[in-house]
């Protein structure tokens, strides 16, 4: 089957697919709106596949095949003028090779029309502290930082160094300069570029991924000596994101770390996105401003409470992820069925509805 690499990105950016999906035994794919739809009927073979992998890797700049072949994975990303960027995941699976490409575009949407709340750009007027962005894979996460560091860039005068594997959004030097290094391109690991990060007079930095204890402990440390950082976890919901930040550690520093982070952590963002009622997908928030009371509580170990401070507030400084659900819903944008299927607490969401 002769499958043409480029005629493939360019009917993904067409389309509006946010993924492309290139695997042995199955047709070409790509994730249109939360749903996967082939590409034609014809299955690939490995030599499909692997003719079309090698198309990839040459128009990222001819780069070398040796990391996927000697490890089976590799990341990057790389642009197409005039067309759009892709972040490439290329891995093997039953010994062929295989590889996701997801579509970032050039230039950021206004962050309204992407559903994001005022209050969250707003999170970049912090002096200080660390602000998390959470949620599972493919969740908006990346698009949420970018359009924050995006409005920080064009309404301050501040360095920002961004820390990301790979780079997804580009951003131009606007009021304040951008420093945007690439894990395993242009330093070796987070907390290398982290703690180099500290000497490099940053205001504000944006850590891709707290991927472990040694990376969230140097974190900690750069929000504590009066930077702002942003940063992503893989949880949802606020209070789960506090609990996987001090079960990392160990249990003899575990009291410690949570006074540490009732002190510098300034918000908390979950977000997933929903089918809404037009076939699209929409984005629902949760958003935990931390007050004071949030502060003992998390210091206090009262993890388990943050629920019902969330539950219980009608401020748009607190939104728990089902008051955001049911504004969907009572906006019309997505149905009482998905309301409930995303629901945290479906139950308690039933008898709002």
């Amino acid at each position: 089957m002769d499958l043409n690499a480029i005629d493939l990105l360019k009917d993904a950016v067409l389309k509006g697919a946010s993924d492309i999906f290139i695997v042995a035994g199955l047709p070409a794919s790509m994730r249109l709106n939360g749903t996967i739809v082939r590409i034609g009927d014809e299955r690939l073979l490995p030599d499909d596949t692997s003719d079309v992998i090698t198309q990839i890797y040459t128009l990222a700049n001819d780069r070398s095949m040796e990391m996927l072949d000697n490890t089976g994975d590799d990341d990057f990303s790389f642009a197409i003028q005039g067309l759009s960027r892709f972040r490439v995941s290329a891995y093997k699976q039953r010994s062929t090779l295989s590889i996701v490409i997801r579509v970032i575009t050039f230039d950021l949407s206004d962050p309204t029309q992407l559903g994001i709340p005022e209050k969250i750009i707003e999170f970049a007027k912090f002096p200080k502290g660390m602000v998390l962005i959470t949620g599972s894979a493919g969740s908006g996460k990346s698009t949420s930082l970018a359009c924050i560091i995006d409005y920080i860039n064009q309404h301050y005068d501040k360095h920002i160094i961004t820390l990301e594997d790979p780079l997804e959004f580009l951003h131009r030097h606007n009021r304040s300069i951008v420093s945007q290094r690439e894990i395993n391109v242009d330093t070796e690991s987070y907390v290398t570029a982290l703690r180099a990060a500290l000497r490099q007079s940053p205001n504000v930095i944006l850590l891709g991924e707290m991927r472990d204890y040694e990376t969230i402990q140097v974190a900690m440390t750069a929000a504590e000596t009066g930077h702002l950082l942003f940063s992503t976890l893989h949880t949802v919901g606020a209070a789960n994101t506090i609990d996987r930040i001090i079960d990392v550690f160990p249990p003899n520093q575990q009291r410690q770390i949570a006074v540490q982070l009732s002190m510098v952590l300034q918000a908390v963002v979950s977000q997933q996105l929903v089918p809404s009622v037009d076939q699209k997908m929409v984005p629902a928030f949760e958003i935990m401003t931390v007050t004071p009371a949030v502060r003992n509580m998390i210091r206090d170990n009262k993890i388990p409470q943050l629920e019902g401070i969330l539950y219980s507030s009608a401020n748009a400084d607190m939104v728990s992820m089902d008051t955001s659900l049911l504004n969907l819903y009572k906006s019309n944008r997505i149905t009482s069925e998905t309301a409930l299927n995303f629901a945290t607490n479906p139950e308690m969401l039933k008898k709002r509805l």
